[in-house]
């Protein structure tokens, strides 16, 4: 009786070993789990900024004005027979002196 028991453990063992510590074990289904989350997580911030260039992107497809808004705040351009006025903060100018 003795023998049997031992015996009936040590296959029940046999059997889980692989179910809790093996290759297609549960402990490796949590951790591809919790990959999946994270992947999940940055998918969505990618998806956001996907979205953003599209929305620039049309819009500079369709419209001037976008256009004009990007060359005047990037590149400093102005119309003809406009004037430029830079206005200075005092703590930037009293730097300046």
């Amino acid at each position: 009786m003795r023998k049997l028991t031992l015996t009936l453990i040590v296959l029940i063992s046999a059997l889980q070993w692989p179910l809790w510590l093996g290759k297609g074990s549960w402990l490796r289904v949590w951790q591809l789990d919790s990959q999946v989350e994270e992947q999940r997580a940055a998918n969505a911030v990618l998806v956001g900024r996907n979205a953003a260039l599209d929305a620039e992107v049309r819009d500079l497809k369709q419209g001037s004005a976008a256009i004009e808004e990007r060359a005047r705040n990037e590149l400093g351009m102005i119309r003809n027979n406009e004037v430029f006025f830079q206005l200075l903060d005092n703590s930037t100018a009293s730097q300046a002196q």
